[in-house]
Formats: structure tokens, sequence, C-alpha cells
């Protein structure tokens, strides 16, 4: 398994290398785009973070009170809301900062 294992890793490593060694010149990184796309993963893990929290605090809610169960949903739905709308944000954001500078 450790053999299979340091194969794999030195294949994906040729794998990375071949297209940093195919480019032909010198070329210019748009910084503002690659951390536009790093603003967005965290704000992605972090909203999928808060969203499985919510759910799960939600889920025992309801275990434990079932007959709170309308109150809790509508919390639940309304706090989903709030929490995606992060990401959003974030998207919108990124794109303007994107585009912007073009």
């Amino acid at each position: 398994m450790r053999t299979l294992s340091k194969l794999f890793l030195a294949l994906s490593g040729l794998c990375l290398a071949v297209p940093a060694f195919a480019q032909g010149g010198a070329t210019a990184t748009n910084w503002v785009a690659v951390a536009a796309g790093l603003a967005m993963a965290i704000a992605a893990a972090g909203c999928a973070l808060g969203q499985g929290r919510a759910t799960a605090s939600a889920t025992e809610a309801i275990a434990r009170n079932p007959s709170a169960r309308a109150g809790i949903t509508t919390a639940l739905i309304i706090g989903l809301a709030l929490i995606e709308s992060l990401a959003l944000y974030t998207l919108v954001i990124a794109f303007i900062n994107i585009f912007a500078r073009r």
C-alpha cells in the first residue's frame, strides 16, 4: 500500500509539472482572480460548515421536542437562507473585482 501511495504521488507530481514546463513565455498572473477564487473557496467552506451545524442542531431540536417542528423548520429555513447569502455575496464581489480590473 505504501508503494502504491508513493507511485500515485509521483504520477500526480508529473501531471502537475507538465503544464508548467509547456508554457512558452512569461505570462502575467491575474492575482485578483486568484484571490477571488480563494475567497470564494473560503466562503463556500464556511457556508458548508454553518449549514451542517444548523441542520444538525435543528434535527436535534426536533428530536427533543417534535411539537415545535413548525417553528424550528421556519427558523432553520431563514437561517439557511442567510448563510447561503454569504456565499452569493462573495461570488458577486469576486465577479465585480475580476471584471473591474479588465
